[in-house]
């Protein structure tokens, strides 16, 4: 029977700590690689529109796609810009098993993925954490790193100041100590944690603000015109990302420096699944700046989307010959 799960479902099943470890053992796993997200156009004259579809599968275990539509013009009819949708289907049979609220599962998972690579990346006494951007995507940001984190004290800078302060505000009301920045090149010498999730085209992270030992965490810019971090920033720090295939075709803070000859490619220190195999170190010292830049990947969605429509499924990791639950 076809399930239905919305965004209230995926929030209160998909807790941080369990999507966590679900996320660490998927990529432990390293299985066969995942196609990159493909875009079509599919707007009239005049209306631009775009579908995007991100397929994944686990062989005889689940596979899934997420479609989501970018159509610019719905905020003239009071809509939202994107939306999208996740159907969950049975690895051994092909029927579908569940419908998914793609907004809700997308957030999620990105925020577990950022936290994944901060337990590796930031230092263990991390407790400042600063979120740049006021998005939906950040409060989940500020629970996921908190879920890996002492964080005693958050940061919330948004080009628009009064969403800035709203976000803190809903943030305190969770029980969180959470105050609004005015200046971003005051907060960023104060954070152990930068979490940046926007779509700007002009860098906002600068790597001289950085102090040593910063973990910065780009999760936002997932097109190559746009970057959140200047060229300085990912010049002074080890790069890690989610996937080197995905990273390196759509990522912009890496696209740009590579394309003016600044920084190449074969200065990534690893990836997620390096990470978690322990096949790449991750965090050296305590003075390091470390950097993790996400453009989401489908195996993401497929491991959130496997845990919420059977929170209890045990996973046999090829690499331990042994069955491990998803936890």
């Amino acid at each position: 029977m076809l399930r239905s799960y919305s965004a209230a479902d995926v929030h209160a099943a998909l807790a941080f700590p369990r999507l966590i470890e679900a996320l660490r053992e998927a990529f432990r796993r390293d299985g066969e690689p995942m196609p990159l997200r493909q875009a079509y156009e599919v707007g009239v004259d005049g209306a631009p529109a775009s579908l995007l579809t991100m397929p994944a599968w686990v062989r005889g275990e689940a596979l899934g796609v997420k479609l989501v539509t970018v159509f610019p013009q719905n905020a003239e009819r009071g809509l939202g810009a994107v939306s999208s949708l996740y159907f969950l289907l049975d690895g051994q049979t092909g029927q579908p098993r569940a419908m998914i609220d793609g907004e809700a599962l997308t957030n999620r998972r990105t925020a577990a993925a950022s936290a994944l690579a901060s337990d590796y990346l930031s230092r263990a006494d991390s407790r400042t954490l600063l979120v740049v951007g006021t998005g939906h995507l950040a409060p989940h940001l500020v629970a996921a790193h908190c879920a890996i984190r002492p964080i005693e004290k958050v940061l919330v800078w948004g080009r628009n100041s009064q969403r800035a302060l709203a976000l803190a505000d809903t943030l305190v009301r969770q029980g969180i100590n959470a105050t609004g920045a005015a200046d971003l090149a005051e907060a960023l010498p104060q954070a152990d944690i930068v979490s940046c999730a926007t779509t700007s085209t002009e860098p906002l992270v600068k790597g001289v603000l950085l102090r040593p030992g910063t973990h910065v965490d780009l999760v936002g810019a997932f097109r190559p015109q746009m970057r959140e971090s200047d060229d300085d920033a990912v010049l002074r720090s080890r790069v890690f990302v989610d996937t080197y295939a995905g990273a390196l075709a759509e990522a912009g803070d890496l696209l740009q420096p590579i394309a003016a000859g600044s920084w190449s490619a074969d200065r990534i220190s690893g990836d997620l699944h390096e990470l978690t195999k322990g096949t790449k170190p991750g965090r050296l010292d305590r003075n390091e700046i470390t950097l993790f830049k996400s453009v989401g990947a489908a195996i993401e969605d497929l491991t959130a989307a496997s845990l919420l429509a059977n929170p209890s499924s045990l996973v046999r990791s090829p690499e331990r010959g042994r069955a491990t639950t998803k936890a």
